[in-house]
């Protein structure tokens, strides 16, 4: 992976992040922590490096697909177990 889309995946990590943080601003419902912003950032940034190898191992868009697909509901699910606790993990939010 080149430095160039690196610095691009840390650009989408902190964009993305920018959004609950702009939120907080105007409503009091968002209360995110560093910690928490760490935490996402640390899930986003993972995950997009993940995505970024394996695209340049696969071959076919049809793997990257699949890989991408994979890697979007990898991190879904485990930011609904960090914010609701669907699964009952002690790494619950409620």
């Amino acid at each position: 992976m080149s430095i160039n889309r690196m610095f691009r995946l840390a650009a989408i990590v902190l964009t993305l992040l920018m959004i609950p943080f702009i939120g907080m601003q105007f409503s009091s419902s968002i209360t995110w922590s560093t910690a928490d912003f760490v935490l996402a950032a640390i899930i986003l940034f993972g995950a997009g490096m993940i995505y970024e190898v394996m695209r340049t191992v696969l071959k076919t868009p049809r793997q990257r697909m699949i890989t991408g697909l994979g890697v979007f509901v990898m991190v879904v699910v485990i930011w609904v177990e960090l914010a609701v606790g669907v699964f009952g993990t002690p790494f619950a939010g409620s």
